[in-house]
């Protein structure tokens, strides 16, 4: 009797005959499975995963103490990126998100949502020097590109000029000592990342995560 015999069917049968496909088909699936296990492990070690932005975090950083600011005096620093400018200030007046014993320090991107310029700080009453003729009814963000308004008091909602959105506001917090901290950042996400929605994990993506430690500067 030879190996492919089987006691009770004759060579040749068809028993005999599915035997060997049968035998065919398992020896190609375990060379299609080992196959397989190799791809993966070269696609792993050639392309490794990416986090998303569900996996990053806004980090806290120390932006500026409740002592060191002055009713009026903008403090700049860059959060979430490196390079996106924003600025920390203590209005005089309550504020809606603002933090601190008076509940009138509040922080903005610097960045207006209509083109993406920089915005001024003008104090109630004051004119800035691109429009003498304009008087703040409050303390506001003023875009000396084409004359965006935003009620720093309010959110920074727009009251004036072609801006579709409101600045995207920090999210500040104060501990023990009086130290600030932003923490975050509240939608719509900043100009030029998906601007217009409000996944702030957006604000993430396309640079680097400030570190810890933050320098500030008065402008």
């Amino acid at each position: 009797m030879t190996s492919d015999d089987v006691p009770g069917d004759a060579p040749g049968t068809d028993t005999d005959e599915s035997r060997r496909e049968f035998l065919k088909i398992a020896a190609a699936a375990s060379a299609i499975l080992a196959l397989g296990g190799i791809a993966s492990v070269m696609k792993a070690v050639i392309f490794p995963s990416i986090p998303s932005s569900t996996q990053l975090t806004f980090p806290r950083v120390k932006v500026a103490s409740v002592d060191s600011l002055s009713i009026g005096i903008p403090v700049e620093f860059n959060y979430p990126l490196d390079n996106e400018p924003n600025y920390v200030i203590k209005l005089g007046t309550k504020a809606d998100g603002g933090v601190g014993p008076d509940g009138d320090i509040v922080a903005f991107s610097d960045i207006c949502q209509h083109l993406g310029c920089n915005w001024g700080y003008v104090a109630p009453g004051g004119s800035p020097r691109v429009n003498p003729s304009y008087k703040a009814p409050g303390p506001v963000g003023y875009c000396p590109c084409h004359g965006s308004i935003f009620d720093l008091s309010q959110s920074a909602k727009v009251i004036g000029g072609p801006s579709p959105l409101p600045l995207p506001q920090v999210q500040l917090e104060v501990d023990g000592s009086g130290d600030i901290y932003a923490i975050g950042m509240g939608p719509p996400s900043v100009f030029g990342h998906n601007t217009g929605s409000s996944n702030v994990n957006d604000d993430l993506q396309g640079g680097t995560l400030v570190s810890i430690t933050s320098e500030t500067s008065q402008t």
